[in-house]
């Protein structure tokens, strides 16, 4: 966990990176940032930004989709690891939540819970109490434990994606769009989890979101994305008051609340990227 105003060296490094898919389209344009070790950082934008492409960038999931990133590199624990197979980077500490939550849907919840932990070998009592640290943290897993995962709800589905990348023992944990689909009361407790989670057991988290106000409210620093590229960072109470961030993406500004659809595209370009 960061103490306000406390920095801390950076566990996962972003250095420059450009990714293109199908050896053409060019998504990624010299990104780059850094995730220090106990934080909760987020990478926000708009859909199509790139904050997807980025978290597979890390991950090295992008094979799966003709993507590869063909300039910069990505180091974690100040090693590259762009090359190594997503399982071995598991193995390090960093697992990825992918969007849309992705379950097994004929499953049990805890046999879905418990396919996180495939990569561990420190034996199944370790892996039991890990499984009910996420029972502490997300008791609704536990009341929904014997049901099949397919028919839960989006919140418990979310709940179970999050629980089953804690079986895999990360360190770091990379967080895609949590609160798509969501209600916004059950976006809160996703968040609330996040942040205790943090907090009380040091996980540090990388998320990806478009919900800007959340996400801003519970992140210690924070990344805007717009068309591939970084065009703004700082602390995320320090982007909360940035009358930019307010107009275009918290919906308000000097003047009132604003739409964002409202404001032509070229002045938010004109103003961050000229």
């Amino acid at each position: 966990m960061l103490d306000a105003g406390e920095t801390k060296e950076a566990v996962l490094e972003v250095n420059n990176i450009e990714v293109i898919y199908n050896h053409v389209i060019l998504v990624l344009k010299g990104v780059s940032l850094n995730v220090p070790k106990g934080g909760i950082t987020a990478l926000l934008g708009g859909n199509g930004a790139g904050k997807t492409t980025t978290l597979k960038a890390i991950s090295n999931l992008l094979h799966s989709e003709r993507g590869e990133v063909t300039k910069g590199n990505v180091r974690y624990r100040g090693e590259s690891v762009q090359d190594l197979d997503p399982a071995d980077l598991v193995k390090r500490g960093v697992v990825q939540v992918m969007e849309g939550r992705h379950c097994f849907e004929h499953l049990t919840v805890e046999e879905n819970l418990l396919t996180g932990a495939y990569t561990r070998d420190d034996g199944k009592g370790a892996i039991d109490a890990d499984l009910e640290m996420v029972y502490d943290y997300f008791p609704r897993l536990k009341e929904r434990r014997r049901s099949q995962a397919g028919y839960t709800s989006g919140g418990e589905q979310q709940m179970v994606a999050i629980g089953r990348a804690l079986l895999s023992k990360p360190e770091t944990i990379l967080l895609d769009e949590p609160s798509m689909g969501l209600a916004p009361q059950l976006v809160e407790q996703i968040f609330q989890i996040v942040k205790s989670l943090n907090e009380n057991e040091g996980y540090t988290f990388l998320l990806a979101e478009q919900n800007t106000n959340v996400a801003l409210r519970y992140a210690h620093y924070g990344y805007i994305l717009e068309s591939g590229r970084v065009v703004m960072d700082g602390p995320a109470a320090e982007l909360r008051e940035n009358p930019d961030v307010k107009e275009f993406y918290l919906g308000m500004s000097d003047e009132g609340r604003k739409s964002f659809r409202d404001v032509r595209s070229y002045r938010r370009r004109k103003r961050w990227l000229s």
